[in-house]
C-alpha cells in the first residue's frame, strides 16, 4: 500500500510540474506528453520551443531534462506508469490550484489597446500616447489624511483622446508634446467621462528620447 501511495504521489508531482511547464512555455499539453514519451523511446525530442532529453531510466522511472535554447527549464523523474497512461495525464492537472494561480497572474499581464477600444472597468492596460495638455495641478486632501497634487492630463493616439489622472511626482515626470508609455493602467468613468488612472503597480515614462513618433487623433 505504501508503495502504491508513493507511486501516485510521484505521478501527481510530475503531472503538476508538466502542466505548469505547458502553461508557462505555451506548449500544448498533448504535444508535451507525446514528446516525453518519444524522448523516453528515442532519447531526444522537441516540443515547440522546448528540447526534451531522457537522461536515464530504471525499472520504475525515467529522468528527463527539459531545455529552452541553452537554459535548463527543469530536470525531474517521471514514472513509467505515468508515461504508459492511455489518456494524457497532464490534462488532468491543468485545473489545479497552482495552475489556476499561474493563469490568473498570466492573464493580468498588461493588454495593449488603442484609446478607442478602452471600456469602463478595463484594467492592466498598456498604451502609447502623446501628451496634449497638462492643466495646473490642484492640491487635494486625500482619504489617507494627507495632501496631494492632482491633475487630469489630456493624451491622444491615432484613434482618440482620453484624460489621464496624474498624482504628485507623475505630473512633473512628463511634458506637453511628450510621447509616453503607460503600463498597468485602469479605465474608469468620472462624471460621465472616460479616464485612465495608474495604480501603485503601474508605470508612466516618456519615450521621447527613443525617437518615438506618434500621429494623434485631431478631435
Amino acid at each position: 500500500m505504501d508503495g502504491s501511495r508513493g507511486a501516485l504521489r510521484n505521478m501527481a508531482v510530475a503531472g503538476e510540474y508538466l502542466a505548469f511547464v505547458s502553461i508557462k512555455h505555451e506548449v500544448d499539453p498533448e504535444d508535451l506528453f507525446f514528446a516525453l514519451v518519444s524522448a523516453g523511446e528515442k532519447r531526444k525530442s522537441k516540443c515547440g520551443s522546448l528540447s526534451i532529453e531522457c537522461r536515464g531510466s530504471t525499472r520504475e522511472e525515467s529522468m528527463f531534462l527539459i531545455m529552452k535554447d541553452s537554459k535548463v527549464v527543469g530536470q525531474f523523474p517521471v514514472s513509467k506508469e505515468f508515461l504508459l497512461e492511455r489518456d494524457n495525464p497532464i490534462k488532468g492537472f491543468m485545473r489545479n490550484d497552482m495552475i489556476r494561480r499561474h493563469l490568473t497572474k498570466k492573464n493580468k499581464v498588461s493588454r495593449s489597446l488603442p484609446i478607442k477600444d478602452l471600456r469602463n472597468g478595463m484594467s492592466h492596460l498598456s498604451l502609447k500616447a502623446k501628451v496634449l495638455e497638462i492643466p495646473t495641478a490642484k492640491l487635494v486632501f486625500t482619504r489617507f489624511g494627507n495632501y496631494a497634487s492632482i491633475t487630469n492630463a489630456l493624451i491622444a493616439d491615432e484613434t482618440g483622446r482620453i484624460k489621464l489622472c496624474l498624482w504628485n511626482d507623475q505630473i512633473a515626470s512628463i511634458s506637453i508634446g511628450d510621447t509616453i508609455q503607460i503600463e498597468n493602467a485602469r479605465m474608469t468613468m468620472f462624471r460621465g467621462e472616460k479616464q485612465l488612472s495608474i495604480g501603485r503597480k503601474g508605470s508612466l515614462s516618456s519615450i521621447q528620447g527613443l525617437g518615438a513618433q506618434l500621429e494623434v487623433c485631431s478631435s
